[in-house]
Formats: C-alpha cells, sequence, structure tokens
C-alpha cells in the first residue's frame, strides 16, 4: 500500500467520529446518562486521533496525486489548508473531551457545562469537516468541483433529453 492508499483508508475517519458523537452527546444529554456522555468524550478522541492519522498519510498521498493529469497544485493547497485547520480544531475538540471525561469521573459541577460547549464545539467541528472532505473529494473527483462541468455527464444528459 503507498501513501495515498493509506491516506484513502483513514480520511473518513475523523469525519466520521464527530458525527457519531454528536448524536451519542445530544443522547446522553437527553437521557442525562453520564455513561452516555462520556462514551461521546471518548468518540471526540478517537476522532482526534484519527485526524493525526490522516495528517500523517497526507504528504504521501501528496506526493503520489501531484503528478497526476488534471490535479492542480491549487486543488492540493485548498484541501492541505482545510485539514489543517480542520485537524487542529479537532485536537482542540479531543482535548476538550479529555477534560470533560476527568470532569465527569471525578463528578464536578460543572461537568454539564463542558458536555453542552463540547456538543457546540463540535457542531463547529462539523462544518470545517465538510470543507475538508469537500476539498479533498475535489481532488480527484471532478464532478464535484464548483464551476466545473463535466463533458461526459452534459453529453449523457442530453442523450437522455432526446430520448424523452
Amino acid at each position: 500500500m503507498n501513501g495515498a492508499h493509506w491516506h484513502l483508508v483513514v480520511n473518513h475517519l475523523p469525519i466520521i467520529f464527530p458525527i457519531v458523537g454528536v448524536i451519542v452527546m445530544i443522547t446522553g444529554l437527553i437521557s442525562k446518562s453520564e455513561a452516555v456522555k462520556r462514551t461521546a468524550f471518548m468518540i471526540f478522541i478517537f476522532g482526534a486521533l484519527a485526524s493525526l492519522v490522516a495528517m500523517n498519510t497526507g504528504e504521501g498521498a501528496e506526493e503520489l496525486v501531484e503528478n497526476i493529469n488534471g490535479i492542480t497544485e491549487n486543488d492540493i493547497e485548498s484541501h492541505e489548508e482545510a485539514a489543517e485547520l480542520f485537524a487542529m480544531l479537532s485536537y482542540i475538540l479531543g482535548g476538550i473531551s479529555l477534560l470533560g471525561l476527568w470532569a465527569s469521573f471525578k463528578q464536578k459541577t460543572f461537568s454539564s457545562l463542558i458536555s453542552i460547549g463540547t456538543l457546540v464545539f463540535a457542531f463547529v467541528l462539523l462544518f470545517f469537516a465538510k470543507q475538508t472532505g469537500t476539498t479533498g473529494g475535489e481532488i480527484r473527483h471532478t464532478e464535484i468541483r464548483s464551476g466545473n462541468s463535466n463533458p461526459a455527464l452534459e453529453n449523457n444528459n442530453a442523450e437522455k433529453d432526446e430520448d424523452d
């Protein structure tokens, strides 16, 4: 397996973990279950670790794809910048989650506030997760690039219109 393959294997995890963590945290807040909230904190921590792995495999992927026709340096740079910001926010969410986990186990009075704050921060993180995922997808999936049309799809749609 090369660097690009490893990156493709792990790059969805930093996006999936926060989505699942948000669902679990909402469930924990509604049910007022410390165990469920602790689970959400652990999921956010795993998301931060997955971000670390995705960032480390990104450089290897970049080395391989930058020489492929149709891939521009601009597409790679856009993704890299989005990924760096997303990873930093993910690490912060992981750190907040560590604090929340500690506060939950120690039954600190501010534990509920950390749970709510973590949830709010996770929603912010999901916005940047979407940006990172989209810019990453645009590197190889020309059909999702904004402002670009795919002639093959246009021809296919034109043929369908003629058949109707």
